[in-house]
């Protein structure tokens, strides 16, 4: 919580300057809320800056997003490849939803079809979900279900070592992602 609040503190300005980006370029809402499934199985919204166009779910089943997304906004492609979408998800760990670090949050609906193919899911209630992971570095865009079960792999791998410094090694490798745009 001290480094969701330093981080807001920090990025305020940042946070700030793209606020009034979105607000004078994109159509409103600023700000993206979904229902995601975070520690003990419990309900959350999260928050990002919108950076898709407003777009209804095909048949109201949630829809994945791709890298290059057809929908992503001219604005909201440049906030994706830099993260900085996900600025407002500070506010989440400040509340106590998320945590820096940790498996990535994801939907009831795709949750249901990871355990499909794999019950141990479940395991990851056991700690807050994160703005990043080990998995969301190096599996990219989850996409298709062999990458959420890769990523599960990763996560519940993240789960057996977890560490302090896997953690800062963690944060520091997404610190360089976010400033080189990867």
């Amino acid at each position: 919580m001290i480094l969701s609040l330093s981080g807001l503190i920090v990025s305020s300005p940042l946070i700030l300057f793209i606020f009034v980006v979105l607000f004078l370029f994109q159509k409103k809402p600023i700000f993206f809320v979904q229902e995601r499934i975070g520690r003990y199985g419990r309900p959350f919204n999260i928050y990002k800056f919108r950076s898709m166009r407003i777009v209804s779910e095909q048949n109201e089943m949630p829809r994945l997003t791709i890298y290059n997304d057809s929908r992503q906004t001219p604005i909201g492609k440049f906030l994706r490849k830099h993260h900085l979408d996900e600025l407002p998800q500070l506010w989440n760990v400040l509340k106590g939803d998320m945590s820096i670090v940790g498996p990535r949050p994801e939907q009831q609906y795709y949750i249901e079809k990871i355990i499909e193919h794999n019950p141990r899911y479940v395991e990851l209630y056991q700690v807050r979900p994160g703005l990043t992971s080990y998995a969301s570095l190096y599996n990219g865009y989850t996409d298709t279900m062999d990458k959420m079960l890769r990523r599960l792999d990763m996560d519940l791998d993240y789960l057996e070592h977890q560490s302090v410094w896997t953690d800062m090694v963690i944060m520091a490798k997404t610190v360089k992602i976010m400033i080189k745009g990867d």
